[in-house]
């Protein structure tokens, strides 16, 4: 399994700062729609409505990741009788069968019940990571967007808010199996990577940015570390122009923290720009330092990554846009049925506790073709994470 195995945790260390904003402010009763200044009020006070209108609804919600973008080790049975470790080598190596394979793993992997069940748990948000290739793809990948327009009536119909994510980039943004082609980090040494990622981007914010659903466009899914930061940046900016030409200030503009968490002070900040969250994705199943830690360490280490998350809140709202109970398996090694379950369960809260502070938060992934902690409804369904995510009200 290739997935993630790069956090070194960049949270060792990390120190809480300050935050310089009240995230989660009650909204004030009566408000104007964002972006728009209410006779009487000056844009400065309009501006701080829009920030509390903006934060006033945490995000609780899942990925629906290996549905529109592959991944092998989430959907394994797709990729039977090939060698291929990518979506790209799936669909060269299938030909002229590659609509019909994929297109009958989009119809069955996710459909009406999956958004009903979300829906029942109390969560209120999707994230859906897609390709660059989703709504016109080129040869070998097969267009996704029927299924992109499914997944927004979907929302709309159960009430789901929906962040769409761009996971997959031209040239790969890391050149890891989840970027669609695996092997070669391409996407940012030649220009024309980038300037077709603009275009992608304006079109999801063009046939996207007015749908009542959308929280927000991701721009950009995990740029590796060594994408420069100068040049990571300069991409953001030119993205958030584009987006904002298509949206006005209603919908949030998310950006990738690129495993540098702490280089984003006064970056896309009032006056130049509003709505910008901060995402970073956090794991403990990697690393050295991980499998060398007990289940109780993992809790405690979970429970204070809200220093980290504080520090990071600093500069944008900030939200955890992947994670999971997932931890290596050697911790388990000579601990009985009970202890494991219990250990889970209380990683979990920890986790829960930390990010439920920040401006929301999407569990990878919703699910699996098999069994596994990676998966929200077989740990709901085993009763290793609670089942249900709503803010409800205790009765005198």
């Amino acid at each position: 399994m290739q997935r993630r195995q790069f956090l070194y945790n960049t949270l060792a260390g990390a120190v809480a700062l300050p935050s310089s904003r009240t995230l989660f402010a009650q909204a004030p009763v009566a408000q104007a729609p964002l972006g728009q200044t209410p006779p009487g009020q000056t844009p400065a006070a309009q501006a701080v409505a829009n920030r509390d209108q903006f934060t006033a609804s945490k995000l609780r919600g899942v990925n629906l990741g290996g549905w529109l973008l592959l991944e092998k080790w989430m959907t394994p049975s797709l990729f039977k009788d090939t060698t291929a470790p990518d979506e790209y080598e799936l669909s060269r190596a299938l030909g002229n069968k590659a609509a019909a394979h994929l297109n009958r793993h989009r119809e069955t992997f996710i459909t009406e019940e999956d958004f009903r069940w979300i829906k029942a748990r109390g969560l209120n948000a999707i994230r859906l990571p897609i390709g660059y290739w989703a709504l016109d793809a080129p040869k070998p990948f097969v267009s996704a967007a029927r299924f992109v327009d499914w997944a927004f009536a979907q929302a709309k119909q159960h009430g789901l808010k929906v962040l769409l994510d761009l996971h997959g980039a031209p040239g790969s943004q890391n050149a890891w199996d989840h970027s669609g082609r695996s092997g070669t980090l391409g996407w940012h040494t030649d220009a024309a990577n980038i300037q077709s990622t603009l275009r992608v981007i304006e079109s999801l914010a063009e046939r996207y940015g007015t749908h009542p659903n959308l929280y927000g466009i991701e721009l950009l899914n995990e740029p590796r570390w060594d994408v420069p930061i100068d040049l990571l940046k300069a991409y953001y900016r030119d993205a958030y122009q584009r987006v904002r030409a298509h949206t006005g200030k209603r919908v949030a503009v998310v950006i990738h923290d690129g495993f540098r968490p702490f280089e984003w002070k006064s970056f896309l900040t009032e006056p130049e720009a509003s709505h910008v969250v901060l995402d970073t994705h956090l794991y403990q199943a990697y690393t050295d330092e991980d499998r060398k830690r007990s289940p109780m360490e993992h809790v405690a280490f979970a429970l204070d990554r809200k220093k980290h998350l504080d520090a990071m809140s600093g500069q944008l709202w900030t939200m955890v846009g992947e994670w999971s109970i997932a931890l290596p398996s050697e911790i388990w090694k000579g601990r009985n049925s009970f202890e494991i379950e219990n250990a889970k369960r209380a990683y979990g809260a920890a986790q829960l506790l930390s990010y439920d502070t920040t401006q929301g938060w999407f569990y990878w992934n919703y699910k699996l073709e098999y069994d596994s902690d990676w998966s929200f409804r077989h740990c709901v369904q085993h009763g290793l994470m609670p089942d249900n995510y709503a803010d409800r009200t205790r009765a005198a």
